[in-house]
């Protein structure tokens, strides 16, 4: 068997990754592979609570895909016993609990979905249940004597709730060490997921230690934003994209997320640069070029690239066509009016910035400062061709000459820079 060299391998392995733990374990775990010819064996867990895979989802099942095209083994847990829990990660309440023929049903569809992702003919494919369905209750007892409750409280999500006073129960307890004990089971190498599931990667590894067995190293992609490019995406939020779906339906959503958004710590998130990143291939220097130069464009080659991983190549260029004809191209008014903005010479000659209202008020889009600010405040202010939301009347924005402001839908004008 074949594999790459170990620095190429790393450089897929990645791409699109917050946190990798340990990190300085992975190129020698890789090395070993490839010196004795032995695929890894990397194990991911879906728990089919549902049936609607979205591109959240996705983005550990792309960096599987990645793995099995590197040579390794990849390893899919249904986690038909963990489903009868239900994963508390980064929640501030308790899961609704969902039945052993639910989950049953859901995991059929479930897979069908992961199919268009992995390569399921060359993946090993167990549920649970197969091993947590035979446990004795002292079995369970043994297990749970490795765990302490001290460690179950450095969670994130059951730290929050405990000091919130909010209810744990002991159920939830069980998720975490249900999700390491599968590590143990399949002897997983490497184990893929987000950043909510740190304590479970690392508690895997001490329960391998115990085992005597080769600890696990967790890679973590960050939480992929829905459309509104803030939240997580997720069903119950309506903030998703499932692969499922018709590709006009996904066309229209993937256009509809913000190319950036500030967030709630004031750092401001790429939103569109996080979506190429984690769901596509494409070089990221050239996807940086595309966006700075047409965001638009950019957004349609976004579309196009992700919507041909789970539909045609065709579907999705006509989705991108259609989607121009019957929506991009009634966004914008066929007559803009133009209005003229005098400045000084050295103002030109470098970055010019205002505050939203000032600028407003200058373009004649609004009467006065207040009037801007109220604007602002309502969600009613945009600017550029991409109809970027203005999201504080504080916050300068860069001014440039032929840049559209938006007040409202319809009231539009383009900017023309003037010497004084």
């Amino acid at each position: 068997m074949h594999f790459p060299p170990v620095k190429e391998q790393l450089d897929i392995i990645k791409r699109g990754v917050e946190k990798i733990v340990p990190e300085e374990e992975l190129a020698e775990r890789i090395s070993k592979s490839r010196d004795a010819e032995t695929p890894l064996r990397i194990k991911y867990g879906i728990d089919p609570t549902g049936i609607d895979v979205h591109l959240g989802h996705t983005v550990p099942l792309r960096k599987m895909r990645q793995f099995q095209e590197l040579g390794h083994q990849a390893v899919i847990i249904i986690g038909n016993y963990t489903a009868l829990v239900g994963d508390p990660s980064g929640r501030d309440e308790t899961r609704a609990r969902l039945t052993q023929e639910q989950v049953e049903v859901n995991a059929k569809d479930y897979l069908e979905q992961v199919g268009k992702v992995v390569d399921l003919e060359k993946a090993e494919i167990v549920h649970n249940g197969d091993w947590f369905g035979k446990m004795s209750f002292l079995d369970i007892l043994e297990l749970c004597s490795k765990v302490t409750l001290a460690q179950l409280l450095t969670r994130d999500d059951f730290s929050k709730r405990f000091k919130a006073e909010s209810p744990i129960y002991l159920h939830e307890c069980l998720y975490p060490v249900m999700q390491a004990w599968d590590s143990v089971k399949v002897k997983a190498d490497i184990e893929l997921g987000g950043t909510e599931q740190l304590y479970s990667f690392m508690l895997a590894r001490d329960l391998q230690r115990h085992q005597n067995m080769q600890e696990q190293i967790g890679i973590m992609s960050p939480i992929l934003v829905g459309e509104d490019g803030h939240r997580r995406m997720g069903k119950s939020l309506d903030n998703y994209i499932g692969i499922s779906e018709s590709p006009f339906e996904m066309t229209k959503k993937i256009m509809r997320i913000p190319d950036e958004k500030e967030q709630e710590d004031g750092t401001v998130l790429p939103v569109m640069r996080q979506y190429f990143e984690l769901l596509t291939d494409l070089p990221l220097d050239d996807v940086d070029r595309m966006i700075s130069k047409n965001p638009k464009q950019a957004k349609l080659t976004l579309a196009k690239t992700v919507i041909s991983e789970y539909h045609t190549t065709e579907s999705a260029a006509e989705s991108a066509n259609r989607w121009q004809r019957e929506i991009g191209e009634k966004e914008m008014p066929a007559d803009i009016p133009v209005k003229e903005l005098i400045f000084p010479r050295h103002a030109l000659e470098g970055e010019l910035v205002m505050r939203p209202p000032e600028l407003f008020r200058h373009a004649g889009l609004c009467s006065s400062f207040s009037e801007a600010r109220r604007l602002i405040a309502q969600g009613g202010a945009y600017f550029g061709e991409e109809k970027h939301r203005i999201e504080s009347h504080e916050k300068p924005i860069l001014v440039e000459d032929g840049m559209l402001l938006w007040a409202g839908k319809k009231k539009v004008c383009q900017l023309k820079l003037v010497e004084e």
